[in-house]
């Protein structure tokens, strides 16, 4: 199927309209389901969707996080245009991190996802102990395509 035609209504677009497809490897839509597909970015998102926040503040609510892969991600956000930065002339020098309207725009579709992960992680971890306890206990299983 040519995924270029999905959304025009079978319009079939110039070579110059071409739709992004992140299914061809060259697609620069990868690098954004690379950013997206992050637990941090998932986790960040959601706080800062509730106002701005210090950078220490995120660190507390995100349990698990160093601070190394945390300032790792808000740089990265901030470069892809998810969030914005903005130093106050203190001593020390305060920080704090919000969200972009383009950066709204991905929570919104992100809190699904996690509500979703939230809601049947427990079925999920079911799912891995019984795959566990099968692969251990038995030869080899044959998939037939």
């Amino acid at each position: 199927m040519d995924r270029t035609l999905l959304g025009l209504g079978g319009k079939r677009p110039s070579e110059m309209d071409r739709l992004p497809d992140a299914y061809a490897s060259a697609c620069p839509t990868r690098q954004a389901l690379d950013r997206i597909a992050d637990k941090w970015t998932v986790l960040i998102l959601g706080l800062l969707e509730g106002g701005p926040m210090r950078f220490n503040q995120l660190r507390r609510e995100i349990e698990g996080i160093s601070q190394k892969m945390l300032s790792q991600t808000l740089k990265s956000l901030e470069r892809d245009g998810l969030v914005s930065r903005k130093a106050f002339a203190t001593v020390p020098v305060t920080v704090e991190y919000s969200i972009t309207p383009l950066g709204a725009t991905l929570a919104e579709t992100l809190v699904p996802l996690r509500v979703w992960a939230e809601t049947h992680i427990a079925q999920m971890l079911e799912a891995r102990t019984a795959y566990d306890r099968e692969e251990e206990a038995g030869p080899a299983r044959l998939d037939v395509a």
